[in-house]
């Protein structure tokens, strides 16, 4: 174990700086032409990428062995390289991605899903992901959505401890097969403006601690590695310069002292933000706020060499980042051994090998929300004969975006699911249209299609690209082509169900009201088509529960269960009224919304108890519901608690997520669900910014989705 001091203070001043510097490989390469071209371009020097701390996105373990040798070769001091990619659902084997990882509800799968994309990441040499991203998300017009785990902070802040827990384990020294993870946006980058994606994000501190921050702390009480910076302002600043967000907060009141980097560009955007004048001043300024990596700019490197000799940055400042980046690497183990797990041997039997490509398939069926299920069109049954007809019957742009190193031509497409399933003879397959347009050929091809068939499966949706980073959209309908395709098929009178692939949630308009199934499978991976299959026929009973609310237009947006109420509130009894807080042409609530999901069986609740009616400060009351399978199908319920804060000093949400227990039920089986709470449970930021709870009434619900439930009630003494 080397003494990191020790070498710190072997540093040349322009070492260390170069060490905080992160580039794509391309920068390290030494084919003449890198001298003309990216070098010169961002004014990076041969000798400040020979020096650099960091590469992003290196491919396989023989590119990544073969660059790490030629850096150790050159390194004065013998200072590994860190290596790093976007994992974000995974590697080779790509799982569902993570909003519908998120609608499983099941903690044990999204950590099953990072150990695996980290297993595959580590024998390629990498050695951290840019994840879990665990910004909250209310605005499905934003593309990045798809990254998210929904709109609620509390199931977030769970997902968040799940994918560090899966990427990072126990002994990241140890466990060659982990990589560590760098949590991201900080902070409040799924807040932007009118769904925009890099746009201002304006927002009070009281919510910003209350409903955004709350899922990085707890990816940091996991003890994830790194933090990633947002592009977006926080209170007017750029979080990349923001010395309140980054040193008050995350340092000084959190206790952070691991590695912070920029996300790509993030140093130099302050020059368009308006906040620094030139290169010189956006790099004071994130040095400044604490930022140790500058990925894919030459700021640090350009100028805080000057800026130290003219005595307008500390040196100490440097050190310090230089310090967290080599604490980092020693911590991986990589000066011991600067390859790692890397193994092109061993990455030929890892990478999608059957073990992982049957985890991705039950992640994936378990991530399905069944919508709708009229006359119990679902599930299939065999000897039918299936018209596929859609632009994913065989299309392989099913593993979504940030799929980066997966390949389509390995993803199990739904026409292969389904004849896999069914017989290839009772499955007739036509395209219909595509994802924007269609032909009268593809339409009559279709129809024909369809008249054969008992049973239409229309598989539509989002392509990749209309979805993740850049890819906000003000319209978020189906496109008008698959519209059309659901009225042209429909005067046929045959059952139609709708396989939906999307990164957000829709505006369902023309596709739930018009079809007599509705099964939201949205990018679902690798593994995707054989899991649709498992689900369409039964074999697996669709168990997955909506974590973002589906608007009933996109004029509601943000729309999200834990709104607060106004002072005129919208109710049943005045609904008629003009001067209370309505749309004239919409209701307030989404069409489907939070927790939601169908099963192939049915539940009811019954029963609902608490312990007490006063609950005192140091003792727990319990909720008590008893959940029946009244169906004739095993089926999985996602039992879910949500608390009211009757009158607090500062306005309560309606509801909070405080609870939720999947569980497994026979035909008429039925199991008592109980539910503690306690005062900590109850406390949030008041108007001093202190986090405490209020004396008082509260109403508690216990029920399948943020909608449905019975309210009890009971007082908090204190």
């Amino acid at each position: 174990m080397p003494n990191l001091t020790a070498l710190l203070e072997k540093m040349t001043l322009e070492e260390k700086i170069f060490q905080l510097m992160q580039l794509t490989p391309n920068f390290l390469s030494e084919d003449d032409a890198n001298l003309t071209g990216p070098l010169a371009w961002m004014g990076v020097t041969e000798n400040m990428a020979s020096n650099v701390g960091s590469v992003l996105s290196a491919v396989g373990a023989k590119e990544t062995i073969a660059l790490q040798k030629q850096y150790m070769e050159n390194s004065r001091l013998g200072i590994p390289l860190l290596l790093m990619a976007d994992i974000i659902h995974g590697y080779r084997t790509i799982f569902p991605v993570t909003l519908a990882i998120g609608s499983t509800w099941d903690m044990e799968l999204a950590e099953k899903s990072a150990a695996i994309a980290a297993k595959e990441s580590a024998v390629t040499g990498i050695h951290v992901t840019f994840a879990p991203m665990v910004d909250l998300v209310r605005d499905p017009r934003w593309g990045r959505v798809m990254e998210s785990t929904g709109e609620d902070p509390y199931l977030n802040s769970e997902y968040a401890r799940a994918f560090v827990r899966g990427f990072q384990g126990d002994d990241l020294a140890g466990d060659m097969d982990r990589i560590a993870a760098c949590v991201k946006h900080f902070a409040a980058y799924g807040a932007a403006e009118g769904g925009r994606d890099y746009n201002t994000v304006n927002m009070s501190e009281r919510q910003l601690r209350e409903t955004y921050l709350p899922a990085y702390k707890a990816a940091l009480e996991e003890g994830c590695e790194m933090v990633m910076t947002a592009f977006n302002t926080v209170d007017g600043i750029p979080a990349t310069g923001n010395k309140w967000l980054m040193r008050n907060l995350l340092r000084e009141e959190w206790g952070f002292d691991g590695m912070l980097i920029s996300d790509w560009g993030a140093v130099s955007e302050m020059i368009p933000h308006g906040v620094a004048a030139d290169g010189a001043e956006a790099a004071k300024k994130a040095i400044e706020a604490g930022v140790d990596m500058e990925m894919m700019t030459s700021n640090y490197a350009n100028h805080l060499k000057d800026l130290v000799e003219a005595g307008e940055v500390d040196i100490k400042l440097i050190d310090e980042s230089v310090l967290r980046i080599l604490k980092l690497k020693d911590k991986l183990g990589l000066f011991e051994n600067p390859y790692r797990a890397a193994s092109e041997e061993r990455e030929k039997e890892v990478l999608l090998c059957d073990e992982h490509r049957a985890a991705a398939r039950e992640i994936a069926a378990k991530s399905f929300v069944l919508l709708k299920n009229e006359e119990q069109v679902l599930p299939l049954r065999v000897g039918q004969k299936l018209a596929l007809i859609g632009p994913f019957a065989q299309n392989g742009d099913i593993l979504g975006p940030w799929s980066i190193w997966g390949k389509q031509e390995e993803a199990a497409q739904v026409y292969a699911g389904l004849s896999a399933r069914a017989g290839e003879d009772a499955v007739i397959v036509a395209r219909g249209c595509d994802i924007e347009f269609a032909t009268e050929e593809q339409l009559q091809e279709a129809i024909a299609a369809a008249k054969q068939s008992d049973v239409i499966v229309l598989a539509l949706g989002e392509s990749s690209e209309m979805s993740g980073e850049a890819g906000s959209r003000g319209d978020i309908r189906l496109p008008q082509a698959q519209l059309d395709l659901i009225q042209k098929l429909k005067p046929l009178g045959k059952p139609m169900v709708v396989v939906l692939f999307n990164g957000r949630p829709l505006d369902l308009h023309g596709v739930l009201e018009e079809t007599d199934g509705l099964l939201e499978v949205w990018f679902p991976g690798t593994e995707g088509g054989h899991a649709i299959a498992d689900v369409l026929f039964g074999d697996v009973n669709p168990s997955g529960r909506l974590t973002m609310s589906f608007p009933y237009s996109v004029g509601q947006v943000p729309v999200y269960y834990n709104n607060y109420n106004t002072g005129r509130p919208l109710t049943p009894q005045n609904a008629n009224e003009r001067y209370v807080s309505k749309y004239l042409d919409m209701p307030n609530a989404p069409l489907l919304p939070f927790g939601y999901g169908l099963s192939y069986t049915t539940f009811s609740y019954s029963d609902a108890s608490l312990s007490t009616a006063v609950l005192n400060a140091e003792d727990t009351l319990q909720v008590s519901v008893n959940v029946t399978n009244t169906g004739a199908t095993v089926g999985e319920e996602v039992v879910q608690l949500y608390v009211r804060d009757v009158a607090g000093e500062v306005v309560r949400p309606l509801k909070e997520l405080k609870g939720f227990r999947k569980i497994k039920l026979q035909p008429g089986e039925t199991k008592t669900v109980t539910f503690d709470i306690t005062e900590e449970q109850l406390r949030y930021y008041h108007a001093d910014l202190q986090h405490k709870s209020d004396a008082g009434e509260f109403h508690v619900f216990a029920g399948p989705n943020s909608r449905d439930g019975e309210p009890q009630a009971f007082r908090l003494q204190k």
